[in-house]
């Protein structure tokens, strides 16, 4: 695609520019914004506003038109998020996040054909969520090529690659301006140094340092200094703070050079073997072939309506469907559920804006591109996670919901990971919801998908192995990204779903499961389709380990607890169960998965007490069964057909297979959602 650059002039805007190039994009404008005339440097959040007097010979050096503006606002918000929650919104007036804004709105004007903005963004979520918001808004692709690369690793690139940038500013503990005008190569030794001994930040994230780039392999010409001043604001001896004001400079004419950029792996090593491992379990032709169970459509699900349920702060909502006889468009459809969900929300102060996470049943995965521009109207920033998957609903249903909601006091407490941009990451949430929430220590992450980030588009051609290694990948790096912006916790996984459209990937998956996720209740479910024509989506429920207690004195204490993982079969009769539950110590959340087979199943399970507790203790229960299974029977043996404060929120979900970590297979499935229960081992 046509792309404008986003230039501060540093090593990383200029560095982003290659692998931009790298991946097929063409750049066609410059733009940057900068510090008032009269003014070298500003405090802004958002913007490096040192080096800017050197700015125009960077975009010539690029050969292409430079767009600049004056920065007029200021921080006015400076939350982790940035617009509404509610809609899609518009800026904040007043914050410099809208001079981005009016800027690229200016380039957009002269180049309509542009479709994409490079951002040199490594780690600081407070300017991709911004710049992310402004691109959304004028329909621009972010290209963060550079997003969540290790910076040891992402400085050594950048001096192979033949990057030569000075150092321009220096703010961090052991630099001073003795170290000023120094090249990445020469500062490397030092930085590596720095970061050992007291944490600095080697690619400068943590403000340590600027830099200003004199020459890479896109520019046509190398900028030449030839006249520095040195700008000293303070000086302690050892974190000085300190620039270089730029006086002369001139372009030099350079010989064509081509540089063999490196680009990360697509899988991590460790992901490589989980590769392998689903290899030595794929058959020949599992790569395409889809799930060939029969369907058997009902013309109406009877076995349960809406329900909706409290424990605590937490609020679920189930089995939320319009049917009817009467043709209605799909937004039709759409929006009477979602007036539904807000109606039962409303019931207890909550909001649309409030939900952490939303199940959504599609009929027809033809129906997703028209169910999303229809979704994305109910939300505005950081939208709840969501898995989409398609199953057999009855025929008069096009699409089924069910969702969790928290009712946090605090919505600094809520943080949400809604990356939009296309990287080396994991892959970009181009739509309606974000890829994890964390709230009141509960990590929720959106359906992943195997899509290759970069390109956002699955291997080619299709291969279910690496497929399944990147959803395990994706997983992983979405977790981690919410660990390091969210402080030191381990966090464990309570809960793993696995939907699968091919029976033969349960047996790698399982494997997987084995080396990396041990101790979680999983399940792996049958069904026709996923989004983009992929075989297998992963959905996750994490907690941080976290809890607070009060000592005697009403003094909070952050407590980190473990795990408790129960699992056991249990017969009666003709019927089995078996049952997967991870519950926290101190906190008691609980995640279980009950598997049953047979007859009479529910009535013989309800005599285990270890059922009853996480019961009347559940927010939210998901029955998952086989189309030959009658769901209303199943809840009728569980007493959970009648709808009451006391019950929790029912969903119930045809599938075409169950099968657990020992590979086992079932007639139906409960996973259930307990927070804050404590719970007597079931014996």
């Amino acid at each position: 695609m046509k792309y404008v650059g986003l230039l501060s002039g540093g090593k990383d805007s200029c560095f982003n520019l290659l692998h931009c190039q790298r991946n097929g994009h063409e750049l066609v404008a410059a733009a940057s914004l900068g510090p008032p005339n009269g003014k070298e440097e500003i405090d802004s959040y958002l913007y490096q506003t040192v080096g800017q007097d050197a700015i125009e010979f960077v975009a010539q050096a690029l050969d292409v038109p430079l767009y600049r503006k004056t920065i007029q606002g200021t921080a006015v918000e400076q939350g982790s998020e940035y617009g509404g929650r509610s809609t899609n919104s518009d800026g904040i007036r007043g914050d410099e996040t809208e001079d981005l804004f009016d800027l690229l709105s200016t380039v957009k004007a002269r180049h309509p054909n542009i479709q994409g903005i490079s951002v040199g963004a490594i780690l600081s979520s407070y300017q991709r969520v911004r710049v992310e918001h402004v691109c959304r808004r004028l329909g621009l692709t972010v290209l963060a090529y550079l997003w969540q690369r290790e910076q040891d690793e992402l400085l050594q690139e950048m001096i192979d690659a033949g990057l030569v940038a000075i150092i321009l500013k220096v703010a961090g503990i052991g630099l001073t301006e003795k170290h000023l005008g120094k090249t990445l190569a020469e500062m490397q030794p030092t930085l590596l140094k720095l970061c050992s001994s007291y944490g600095s930040h080697i690619c400068g994230e943590g403000g340590e340092y600027e830099t200003l780039t004199l020459d890479c392999s896109l520019f046509k010409k190398r900028i030449i200094l030839t006249e520095v001043e040195t700008v000293i604001h303070s000086d302690n001896g050892f974190a000085s703070v300190a620039y270089l004001r730029i006086k002369g400079a001139t372009l030099q004419e350079k010989p064509e050079s081509g540089v063999d950029l490196i680009v990360p792996p697509l899988l991590e090593t460790g992901f490589s073997r989980v590769e392998t491992i689903l290899r030595g379990h794929q058959s020949p032709d599992t790569s395409t072939r889809a799930a060939s169970e029969p369907v058997i459509r009902k013309s109406a699900d009877s076995s349960c309506g809406p329900s909706h349920s409290r424990r605590g702060d937490w609020v679920a909502v189930g089995n939320v469907q319009y049917v009817t006889s009467q043709a209605i468009t799909l937004e039709e459809e759409v929006t009477r559920c979602f007036r539904e969900i807000q109606a039962r929300l409303e019931n207890f102060g909550l909001s649309l804006s409030q939900c952490t996470h939303i199940n959504v049943y599609l009929s027809s995965m033809d129906l997703f591109p028209s169910l999303n521009s229809i979704y994305t109207t109910f939300f505005g920033a950081s939208p709840p996670t969501r898995a989409c998957v398609a199953v057999d609903l009855p025929q008069l249903t096009r699409v089924k919901f069910d969702c969790f909601a928290h009712s946090e006091t605090d919505t600094a407490r809520r943080t949400a990971l809604h990356v939009q941009g296309l990287s080396y990451w994991a892959p970009a949430n181009i739509g309606p919801y974000s890829q994890a929430v964390l709230v009141d220590e509960h990590v929720f992450v959106s359906g992943q998908i195997g899509l290759i980030p970069a390109s956002i588009s699955l291997p080619s051609p299709q291969d279910s192995a690496t497929e399944t290694a990147l959803v395990f990948q994706h997983t992983e790096r979405v977790i981690d990204a919410v660990r390091k912006s969210n402080g030191k916790w381990k966090g464990h996984m309570q809960l793993a779903i696995y939907w699968l459209v091919q029976r033969e990937q349960a047996v790698g998956v399982v494997a997987a499961c084995e080396l990396l996720e041990r101790s979680t209740p999983t399940i792996l479910l049958g069904i026709p389709s996923l989004p983009k024509g992929a075989t297998v989506e992963k959905q996750v429920v994490l907690h941080t380990g976290r809890y607070t207690v009060k000592d005697e004195e009403g003094i909070e204490e952050v407590i980190i607890g473990e795990p408790v993982f129960q699992a056991a079969s249990v017969h009666d009769g003709d019927s089995s169960l078996y049952y997967e539950i991870s519950s926290m110590k101190g906190s008691g959340d609980t995640c279980a998965i009950f598997c049953i087979s047979g007859s009479a199943s529910g009535r013989g399970l309800r005599r285990y007490p270890g059922f009853d507790d996480l019961e009347k203790g559940a927010v939210s229960i998901r029955l998952f069964h086989l189309q030959s299974i009658d769901a209303s029977e199943a809840l009728s043996d569980f007493q959970l057909l009648s709808e009451g404060p006391d019950r929790p929120a029912i969903t119930t979900i045809p599938v075409r297979f169950i099968i657990t970590r020992d590979l086992r297979q079932w007639d139906y499935a409960m996973c259930i959602f307990t927070p804050g229960v404590r719970l007597q081992p079931i014996s």
